[in-house]
């Protein structure tokens, strides 16, 4: 098959050459977008699920639809530790003025959308401020008070009165949202409750790990009721084979059943797997329809794949002894051991390793589905661990 000609292209974020099995979750945002322009304001929504279930393609796709439709759209991947945070309010303080630049220029409504640049602006000066050193004068600009809280809200406020008689909305989309820091946070969840009590066209749509939901009820009680909540797993079977047929045979290709079974059943269903494995086939195969030794060829070189760049990218990531806990939750044989036993196999206590365990938490390879269990974020790690050479 002809290389140029590959429609698949695994990677983090990379739109596939079909987006299956995710029309509810765009049916939803599509009715959120359609009900705000009649100023009929629904919630926001959080998309949370493993990683490789395509979250943040999904989320992207869901920013160019709002782009679309003419919303102001602010886009963030937030990142874990005190780094993390103020590349993350560096971003976000960036991103406010380049969008609402933008924003401006394609409805070409300068004069409204300068004073708000100038209130971005002011905002900015006072982002990396907490409440305890925050200040107040007469003169100090608008929403630089250097209480997030405070000055979010107020910047919200004035960007939202500036598009809610457009019929417009300001959408802030947060990727891995699990990983912002507590005030941030706080701040953003406080200001989408505000917004739904005063009837701003502002929505906060976050996409992250599964333990998302229970961090923002963590963070505000009110979380939990402020969302509309959809799990990301993996596609059906029929999804599943929908995603590798359709873009091949929009190249005038094809797959043999048994070839197509082979590929989605050793998928999955993860749409980062169907994207790996359906490059290989193609690369493999000398002409279409492909075949059974194809697909066959295709699983044992897609795997390889990722064994080389997706699942060390996690594992690398660890110290020695959050290896260790790795390979015991490994070894484990269940997809969400007790942390009991898992500190078993490890020849230790729960109380023992839950340093290590809280740590393997914060960095995402890990999580809790529920009290006392434990499981990988990553589907198939436990196979890589198992596939590793004992050290």
């Amino acid at each position: 098959m002809d290389l140029e000609l590959n429609p698949f292209k695994p990677g983090s974020g990379l739109r596939p050459p079909a987006l299956e099995g995710r029309d509810e979750q765009i049916g939803a945002f599509e009715l959120l977008v359609a009900r705000s322009k009649r100023q009929n304001y629904d919630r926001g929504l959080i998309l949370s699920g493993l990683r490789g279930v395509g979250k943040t393609t999904l989320l992207n796709a869901l920013v160019e639809h709002a782009d679309r439709q003419g919303w102001l759209t602010i886009a963030l991947e937030a990142r874990p530790n005190e780094a993390g945070t103020s590349a993350v309010r560096a971003k976000l303080s960036q991103e406010l003025t380049v969008g609402l630049r933008r924003y401006s220029r394609k409805h070409r409504i300068q004069h409204a959308i300068d004073p708000l640049i100038d209130l971005a602006r002011g905002f900015s000066l006072g982002l990396g401020l907490g409440p305890a050193t925050a200040s107040f004068s007469l003169d100090q600009p608008p929403a630089a008070s250097g209480d997030i809280d405070l000055d979010l809200e107020e910047l919200v406020e004035a960007i939202t009165a500036e598009l809610r008689p457009r019929s417009s909305a300001f959408g802030l989309f947060v990727d891995e949202m699990q990983d912002l820091d507590s005030d941030l946070l706080s701040a953003l969840l406080a200001v989408q409750h505000r917004a739904s009590q005063r009837e701003w066209p502002f929505f906060l749509i976050g996409a992250g790990l599964p333990n998302l939901p229970a961090v923002l009820a963590g963070n505000r009680s009110y979380a939990e009721r402020q969302f509309l909540y959809s799990t990301i797993g993996p596609l059906s079977p029929t999804a599943a084979a929908d995603a590798l047929r359709i873009p091949v045979r929009r190249q005038g290709g094809d797959f043999t059943d048994d070839a197509l079974a082979v590929l989605v059943q050793a998928s999955g269903g993860y749409p980062y797997f169907l994207q790996e494995f359906g490059k290989a086939i193609w690369n493999i195969a000398p002409h279409s329809p492909f075949q059974l030794e194809d697909a066959e060829l295709a699983v044992e070189v897609g795997r390889r794949h990722l064994d080389e760049g997706f699942f060390p990218s996690r594992w690398n990531r660890a110290t020695d002894r959050e290896r260790r806990y790795l390979a015991a939750l490994a070894a484990a044989g269940e997809e969400a051991p007790r942390s009991g036993k898992v500190a078993q196999l490890m020849g230790s206590t729960a109380t023992g390793v839950s340093d290590v365990r809280n740590s393997a938490i914060r960095k995402g390879l890990i999580w809790a589905p529920e009290h006392g269990r434990i499981a990988f974020t990553v589907p198939g790690m436990a196979d890589f661990i198992r596939r590793q050479p004992a050290e």
